[in-house]
């Protein structure tokens, strides 16, 4: 098989760990007889530094044109701590989501047994936690009309939302929720809100399509607290773009770390694949961040591609790589990994250059040499 990917590597720890994943594509590439032709392309600070455009065209056409993309991170805080600039990082990516039409943010939320110290919950409310988030990408209070008056003394965001761009979304959530648990939760406020009704009617009115799906509804502020208290008790949660931007960073918390989960966004053409931790400026350049996030990110690419088999030989090292106390300095401050050190483990193990019986003590602490 042969495929183009767009890379855009972004901003602070976004090309470290995009590297990463990239060795792993490539080492895929060589143990099944893929080709992946890669195209560079510039977003966020970084396009901002060099050519003064958050997203240049030619990324946009890049992407346009291509089978998949590969992102890795967004965001410097020269803008984060200057609310007055006019040109802002995030623009760039609020503007590929919409130029690609990518209407579906899917985030996957699961939990490592070897890692569940680290999480916030207890560890008897997270085993076997294993749901996924379909979040509306491209629509909402994020691109209503934002008004403010003369005096800045009053303002507003109006929140829009249609039947078509409630079905396309929900249509996935469904299909996706027939190949799992086959069950769909709705999260609104359909007590408040108007647009949350809407939403409420469609999907009940698309429900009848997919009647091995058990469907129930909560309102966002219980489903906030049922993550919490109960997240196991989900499968597949479809929301529209706020409420979905709020619980599915509440849900990340869950597995330990930010840099362990991926996420695809897809649309009716190109898709594009990232870490859903932010760019973490503080660890750029120190080969410390997590490529986790990245690297699952690169295998929901595979799976996108239809490479199932080769996605789930991904998901087996990167959760052998865990399971063996291979981690980064996120996970264990004093026995840590480097970012490439983990990269190259996992390739390895990819390729099937590790023993199923490996000794730690063989791998040095912080090299990326099997000794």
């Amino acid at each position: 098989m042969t495929k183009n990917i767009v890379i855009i590597e972004g901003d602070g720890i976004g090309p470290e760990v995009t590297r990463q994943s990239i060795k792993i594509l490539n080492t895929i590439a060589d143990q099944f007889g893929h080709e992946f032709n890669y195209r560079y392309c510039l977003m966020g600070a970084d396009a901002i530094d060099k050519t003064g455009n958050p997203l240049p065209d030619e990324t946009i056409e890049s992407c346009l044109n291509c089978d998949g993309i590969l992102f890795g991170a967004i965001g410097h805080p020269k803008y984060d701590n200057d609310p007055t600039a006019k040109v802002r990082p995030e623009q760039g990516l609020l503007k590929l989501r919409k130029s690609l039409q990518l209407f579906a943010n899917i985030r996957p939320v699961t939990t490592y047994p070897s890692l569940h110290h680290l999480s916030p919950l207890k560890t008897k409310n997270i085993e076997e936690v294993d749901f996924v988030i379909f979040r509306e990408l491209t629509g909402g209070i994020y691109f209503g009309k934002k008004e403010i008056d003369e005096a800045g003394t009053r303002a507003s965001d109006d929140c829009v939302y249609t039947r078509e761009e409630i079905e396309r979304i929900a249509h996935l959530a469904f299909k996706q929720a027939q190949q799992r648990r086959k069950k769909l939760t709705l999260v609104d406020k359909a007590n408040v809100l108007e647009t949350s009704r809407l939403w409420r009617r469609v999907v009940k009115d698309m429900a009848s399509q997919y009647s091995d799906v058990e469907l129930n509804f909560l309102f966002v502020d219980n489903a906030a607290m049922q993550i919490i208290l109960n997240p196991k008790q989900f499968d597949v949660i479809l929301t529209e773009n706020m409420f979905g931007d709020i619980i599915s960073d509440e849900a990340s918390v869950i597995s330990g770390s930010l840099g362990l989960l991926p996420s695809a966004s897809i649309g009716s053409g190109s898709a594009l694949f990232e870490p859903i931790h932010g760019s973490y400026p503080q660890a750029a350049g120190k080969d410390i961040a997590n490529p986790i996030g990245s690297i699952l990110s690169a295998a929901m690419l595979l799976e996108h591609f239809g490479l199932v088999k080769e996605a789930n030989l991904v998901r087996t090292a990167v959760n052998w790589t865990l399971e063996n106390g291979f981690v980064t300095k996120d996970i264990d401050p004093v026995n840590f990994y480097f970012t490439t050190t983990i990269g190259e483990l996992i390739s390895d193990f990819v390729s099937d250059k590790i023993p199923v019986d490996v000794n730690k003590g063989n791998i040095e602490l912080r090299k990326s040499t099997i000794i």
